[in-house]
């Protein structure tokens, strides 16, 4: 039986995978290894495997995390100066979520949504 999904991301640079996902998005680390970083809030746990020849440009890494109280976050991170992607503005989806998104220092695109 299927129980949970735990996404796996390329990184560059683990500190600054870190210090993106602790002090931006308030994550606390559960595991540094050589090469591997795991980092859990509430929740939801991301795994990330260094990539260091990983071409910002070329990333196509993507995780879709559904949330409750999307306004709350969405300006908890404005007032964090978490940068909001530039097409990622908190808005209403034709599919009846309410969503906004941004990059981390790799360029994976983390989209939060909200059931409305």
């Amino acid at each position: 039986m299927l129980i949970d999904i735990i996404p796996k991301l390329p990184m560059r640079n683990k500190n600054a995978t870190r210090d993106f996902y602790i002090n931006r998005l308030g994550f606390k680390e559960i595991g540094d290894y050589e090469g591997y970083l795991m980092v859990q809030k509430e929740s939801i746990e991301i795994h990330f495997f260094e990539f260091k020849d990983l071409d910002p440009k070329e990333n196509y890494g993507q995780v879709y995390i559904r949330t409750k109280d999307i306004e709350i976050l969405y300006n908890s991170l404005l007032a964090n100066k978490t940068e909001i992607h530039p097409n990622g503005a908190l808005n209403t989806k034709p599919w009846g979520q309410k969503e906004f998104a941004l990059l981390d220092p790799d360029t994976n695109l983390l989209t939060f949504g909200q059931s409305i």
